[in-house]
């Protein structure tokens, strides 16, 4: 079953920081309960988004790849939510499994961002926002700069309808 956008803007990021800063951005649009799901290859840049995503939202802790922890929460540094950050990669039993994190006890007081989540954390909200990295891969690779990134940001679900995705262009 597909499930149709609310809001959908296409971004090309050329380096980490720029991914950074995209997360930085992508920080003033959340709020408390907001769930956020990153797909993209080893190497895309997940994490780096991420990373901006906790600087914009003024968490504590540095963000780094939960992949060994599998969820790692940031409490804020004020008054603004906490960041639960989810590596989905090595869960393979989709939301019994997440479930199996108390991920829903913390998703109404904080921003949740879950790497490898696409297909296993859909449950828990019906609405979502959905950042897909795509990098150049095989004789595409070959053309493209090596930091060259495109990103979709696609809201799911009633809280993204009518939300302007298209200012994290920059």
């Amino acid at each position: 079953m597909h499930t149709p956008y609310a809001a959908a803007t296409r971004i090309t990021v050329t380096s980490p920081e720029q991914m950074r800063d995209l997360g930085r951005r992508l920080a003033k649009l959340l709020r408390p309960g907001d769930l956020v799901l990153l797909t993209g290859e080893l190497g895309a840049g997940k994490t780096t988004l991420t990373r901006g995503l906790g600087e914009g939202l003024g968490v504590r802790g540095a963000v780094t790849s939960p992949t060994f922890v599998i969820a790692r929460v940031h409490p804020p540094l004020g008054d603004g939510p906490p960041l639960v950050h989810v590596d989905a990669y090595r869960l393979g039993g989709g939301l019994d499994e997440m479930e199996d994190l108390d991920l829903d006890v913390s998703l109404p007081e904080s921003v949740t961002a879950v790497e490898w989540g696409e297909g296993k954390v859909e449950g828990l909200s019906e609405d979502r926002l959905h950042v897909v990295i795509e990098r150049a891969v095989g004789e595409d690779a070959a053309a493209a700069p090596e930091d060259v990134r495109g990103v979709v940001v696609a809201g799911i679900g009633p809280r993204w309808a009518g939300e302007d995705l298209a200012s994290l262009a920059g």
